[in-house]
């Protein structure tokens, strides 16, 4: 028999709700339906994350209901319709119906994400970027020409003087991060609700996404720690 004939074994895939390899299946820490909120999230999900092993993206939408994913490098008109109508009325000098919206990014001109709940309105639109944090400058950069002209950029605290967390040492992280604050986009969504959602609707969703990315970074540590002792084992 040919080498070429040998059938290796394929990893089995939760097909029902994650989608997620069976070992680490989370579907049972996914909300029954994705949770309603008045504030609209569009993500530029970056193609290099499609085939990312631990990307939150995906568990993301079916966290949330009102949740755009958009799979490109640049946001431009004609990518989102959401942002599409933002950019028609901003140009044409008329308020939106949705008139409030901000992409998330940290940087020294950013807006504080607390500080927008104090002239928030009931229907606002939060933009993300998700990628590596390289992709990422790369991808608010090219958008920004189109984004500034009906958005505002806001921001979780950060610290560029402190290391970023790392899978090990975290609960909530999956990644080496380059720098204290940085979080992986899932959980920015969570955070950045707490303050975009009015009355206590925010911290219920931040505590249920929350919970997700929790179970999701615990079952991945376990199945790392699960995989270098039967490779320590085999030596």
């Amino acid at each position: 028999m040919e080498e070429s004939d040998i059938e290796l074994p394929r990893r089995r895939i939760c097909t029902t709700g994650c989608g997620r390899p069976a070992n680490v299946c989370l579907c049972r820490f996914l909300p029954e339906t994705p949770l309603p909120t008045q504030t609209k999230v569009v993500i530029l999900h970056h193609p290099h994350e499609q085939r990312h092993r631990l990307a939150t993206v995906p568990l993301l939408s079916k966290c949330l209901q009102n949740c755009e994913i958009i799979v490109g490098r640049k946001f431009k008109y004609g990518v989102s319709r959401t942002l599409d109508s933002l950019y028609d009325r901003a140009s044409k000098g008329r308020d939106s119906p949705i008139d409030r919206a901000f992409y998330l990014f940290p940087g020294p001109n950013a807006l504080p994400i607390h500080e927008i709940r104090t002239f928030s309105s009931n229907h606002q639109v939060l933009i993300v970027f998700d990628g590596t944090w390289n992709h990422a400058r790369e991808m608010v950069a090219a958008s920004v020409p189109f984004l500034s002209e009906f958005a505002t950029a806001a921001c979780l605290d950060f610290d560029l003087s402190a290391d970023g967390g790392s899978i090990f040492n975290s609960e909530l992280t999956l990644r080496k991060e380059p720098f204290g604050g940085c979080m992986s986009t899932m959980e920015a969504v969570a955070r950045a609700m707490r303050f975009l959602e009015p009355n206590d609707n925010g911290v219920d969703v931040e505590k249920r996404v929350v919970e997700v990315l929790r179970a999701m970074v615990s079952l991945q540590t376990q199945f790392l720690h699960s995989s270098s002792n039967k490779t320590q084992s085999t030596k």
